[in-house]
């Protein structure tokens, strides 16, 4: 099997699951060059790597160069994506600094590669992954969406505090324990505790979108996109809740023609990395607890809303740092190797 030579840019929470992927999945990496600030030796998932400082020379002979920055922070794939480029590499961008580019695909490997594929042979060598909610909401409604045109959907994340960073996920740690102490709490990760609460607001305003935040809009717009229905109706609230790993969804959505529960399970339960959980008189519905760390979405809670015709509501729930992330990352890379795109 050929081997390729691997770039990661970023070493913290998304940078050492991608580290995490590639090995647990035999990614074919001959190398894995570990770029960062400044030169230095690093334990990332269990291995210690040469880090090297990021320079033009240090994408030379690179195949692929994944970025893995946090959600939200900007700056790396815009000042070294282009250089990785022009050295010869394919970027798979964790950031959002590039997502709604027209030329730029926005991937979800099991829904829309066959578009990611078609812009490549076109010449595109920048690929960008979308934002966790996105990617873990669409898993539980592209399916639906391929066989049923989606026409509406409305969505109520609850995001895990992994998304916001190592610092966030520390700050939950912090606050658990000050909490049970008694001790004051001094949020510094976020506006508020995040401890025995939950935040309305993830993003800061969107000014296009008034009353909505950046996160909101991410969901609204990337989802359009990935699906190929620039019309599609979306309404969203994202919400941070004190769970240390994967987001959870509640979708209500309106097809063109009515869903029973039982078909929609159907296809569901057919779709690649999908899983159903949805025995509500068993308790059985997909939760972080079950979901953190594992590669499937799962989806449950599958029922007919009643309130809008052709309407379907579930439930979805995914690794915000695995699927929703690293292993998307990866997977488009495992695309572009499987159709000879690289």
């Amino acid at each position: 099997m050929k081997q390729y030579k691997v770039g990661l840019v970023g070493i913290g929470a998304v940078g050492t699951e991608m580290v995490k992927v590639l090995r647990q999945r035999n990614f074919p990496a001959s190398e894995i060059r570990v770029l960062a600030t400044r030169d230095r030796d690093e334990a990332i998932a269990g291995e210690t790597f040469h880090v090297r400082a990021t320079t033009p020379e240090a994408f030379e002979g690179l195949d692929v160069v994944l970025f893995a920055g946090t959600e939200g922070a900007k700056g790396a794939s815009k000042m070294w994506g282009k250089v990785a480029t022009d050295a010869g590499a394919i970027v798979i961008d964790n950031g959002d600094d590039f997502r709604m580019h027209d030329d730029v695909p926005l991937v979800v490997p099991e829904i829309n590669a066959d578009r990611m594929e078609e812009m490549v042979r076109g010449g595109a060598r920048f690929i960008a992954n979308p934002n966790c909610s996105t990617i873990i909401t669409l898993m539980g409604i592209a399916a639906l969406h391929r066989v049923n045109p989606l026409r509406h959907m409305t969505a109520v994340t609850f995001q895990s505090v992994s998304g916001a960073g190592r610092a966030a996920i520390d700050e939950l740690e912090l606050q658990t324990r000050q909490a049970a102490a008694g001790e004051p709490l001094a949020p510094k990760a976020f506006a508020h505790p995040i401890v025995a609460n939950v935040i309305p607001q993830i993003g800061g305003p969107k000014p296009e979108m008034p009353g909505f935040t950046t996160e909101e809009a991410k969901l609204t717009f990337e989802s359009r996109k990935i699906l190929g229905a620039p019309d599609l109706r979306i309404a969203c609230t994202c919400v941070r809740v004190p769970v240390f790993y994967a987001h959870s969804i509640a979708v209500h959505a309106a097809f063109e023609r009515p869903f029973t529960a039982e078909e929609a399970r159907a296809v569901l339960a057919q779709a690649p990395g999908v899983r159903v959980v949805d025995d509500l008189a068993a308790a059985a519905y997909p939760m972080p607890r079950d979901f953190g760390g594992q590669d499937a979405v799962g989806v449950g809670r599958i029922r007919v809303d009643p309130s809008v015709e052709n309407g379907l509501a579930l439930w979805c729930c995914g690794d915000n740092i695995r699927k929703g992330a690293a292993l998307n990352a990866v997977q488009i890379a495992e695309t572009l190797i499987r159709r000879g795109l690289i």
